[in-house]
Order: structure tokens, then sequence, then C-alpha cells
């Protein structure tokens, strides 16, 4: 059978740069791997961001999304079907940031899939930066992503990380939301992704994953509602300055991350990976030009305003 992990966390987590080295350990091992990019939105920066692992070992697929749940449900199980008898021995599913995990768990008891297929381990990348901000709906999707989790890896570790404040927190937060999961400190991995080693990453790949329960609260749609811009061309002293000036303005909305790749002259092209800790920019060669812009409650039109002179399609 195929073993297939989930790899979750909440929005700007650090799941792709996680995604990365685990695949190179999977793919040193020998093992035939498919990433599938399990996304609601309708264009995909983090495929892109993994494009140089593709190889005679290593497949890349996508899951487009933007019209409801079911039918992304629908697509999810159509992919996993077609990919049945393409060889792997493990495939690797990075969802959204705001991603139910029922639906990993309901499409795989499905039959065939549930002959085909063998749930190995959930594994949530929780950022130490952020973490113990969260407040209100960011809250309680972050509890739903890490709930099923067999393993727990910190993301953007400093010396200042404390992790026993982190696993505290995490446990009042499963409670609070009336969740049944608990997390021990020993379940929680705290090293430096590029530090990890074949013995983290064992522990990691068997980690299986705890069977948990908490009452579902409905979140509106277009709470979490990313907005996309394309072909952006602005030098990088700009770039830089309009993802600080809008990740501080309260009229945009709460704008959580903003991450993709932009021109910056005529030869040169950066990626761009934005939070409110921190803003990197560093030189790219990628074939896409496109924002994206994911936060809470978003003013898509007072946005618009901003990218317009900078990109060729603003997001309808």
């Amino acid at each position: 059978m195929i073993k297939i992990d989930l790899i979750t966390g909440f929005l700007g987590s650090g799941k792709t740069t996680f995604i990365r080295e685990y695949a190179k350990y999977l793919i040193s091992k020998g093992e035939k791997i498919c990433i599938i990019e399990n996304d609601y939105g309708a264009v995909n920066i983090d495929m892109v961001l993994l494009q140089d692992l593709l190889g005679e070992n290593c497949n890349l697929e996508m899951i487009v999304g933007g019209d409801g749940k079911e039918a992304h449900r629908r697509r999810f199980r159509t992919k996993l079907i077609s990919m049945g008898m393409s060889g792997y021995d493990r495939v690797i599913i990075e969802p959204s940031g705001i991603y139910d995990a029922d639906e990993f768990f309901d499409v795989l008891y499905d039959e065939p899939l549930d002959r085909w297929y063998e749930i190995g381990s959930v594994i949530s990348i929780v950022d130490s930066e952020s973490v113990l901000l969260l407040e209100g709906t960011s809250k309680y999707l972050f509890m739903s992503e890490i709930a099923w989790a067999g393993k727990l890896l910190l993301s953007k570790i400093s010396e200042d990380t404390d992790s026993e404040k982190i696993c505290n927190f995490i446990n009042e937060t499963m409670e609070e939301y009336g969740c049944s999961a608990r997390f021990e400190r020993s379940d929680i991995v705290s090293k430096r992704f590029d530090k990890l080693s074949q013995d983290d990453f064992s522990s990691l790949e068997n980690a299986g994953y705890r069977r948990s329960s908490y009452t579902k609260i409905q979140v509106d749609d277009s709470h979490y509602q990313p907005l996309f811009y394309f072909d952006v061309a602005m030098d990088e002293a700009l770039l830089r300055k309009t993802a600080h000036d809008l990740i501080g303005d309260k009229k945009a909305g709460k704008v959580i991350r903003i991450k993709g790749f932009a021109k910056t002259s005529d030869s040169t092209q950066v990626e761009i990976n934005a939070t409110e800790k921190e803003i990197k920019i560093e030189p790219v060669n990628s074939s896409r030009n496109a924002i994206i812009i994911i936060g809470e409650h978003l003013d898509k039109a007072y946005i618009n305003e901003i990218w317009k002179d900078y990109c060729s399609v603003v997001s309808l």
C-alpha cells in the first residue's frame, strides 16, 4: 500500500519549507514520492517553490479549488484514484493553511482508496514566532490544524523560543475549544529544518496520528479569502515598503502573509515572504510572477488600488 502523509499548519507556518527537507530525506532513501498541493486557492505559489525537486523519484501534483469544499473533496478523491497505480511509495499532502483535516480522513476511508493507501503520519508545523499571539477565529483554526498530529514541529525557532511555554499554550487552546487532544513536550520537535538529522526525520516519518474530537465552528469562507496579483513588477525597495506598509495598514484588513514572486528589473526577479515579524526578499529564477496576499477580512478594492499600477491583473 502507498503511505500517505498530511503536513498541516496555520497560514504562513512553514509547511512548504519543511516539505522540501522531508522530500529530500525520502528521496535519499530511494523512495518514489509525489507531493500534492491541495489548496482552495486558484493559484499555488508553493508548487513553484518545489519545482526543483522534480525528478525520477519525485513528482508534483496540484488540486485547484475555489468553488466550494464538496467540489474540492471530489477532485482530491479523483486525483488519488488516478495516482493509485503510479508506483509511488509515499504521497505527501500539503493543504491550505485553513484546511479541515476531516476531509483527508473521510476521503481515505472510502473505497477503493482504503485498499490502495495507508495513512502514514500527520505532521503539523507550528510557527514559534506567532503562535502565542493567535486569537479568535485564527486560534480556533490553528487548533483544528494540529488536532490530528502525531508530531508537532516548531518553525522559525531562535534562542528565545520557549518550547515549554508553547506546549502549555497548545494544550490550553485544546481545552478552550473542547478538543480531546493533548501534547507532551516529547511530541514537539524544536529544531531548525535544515538541522534535522536522519533520526529526526525517521521519528517524523513514523509519527502516526492521533484521533481527536472537538466541536466544529462554522467559519465563513470569505474570512480568509486570498488575493492574487499577476505579472508584478516593481523595484526591490518599493516592494519591501509596499509589503511593510500593507501589513500594518488596518484599512486593508488583517494581512497575515504576503508571498510570491516579483520582477524587480528587466533581468532580476525576487521571491518575497513577508509577515508581521519579518520580510524576506531573495533573488530567484522562476517562470512566474505572482503575489498572493493572505489575511482576515481583506478589503479587496482597497488593496487592488495599491497594486494596480504594478501588475497586469488585479484580484477579481
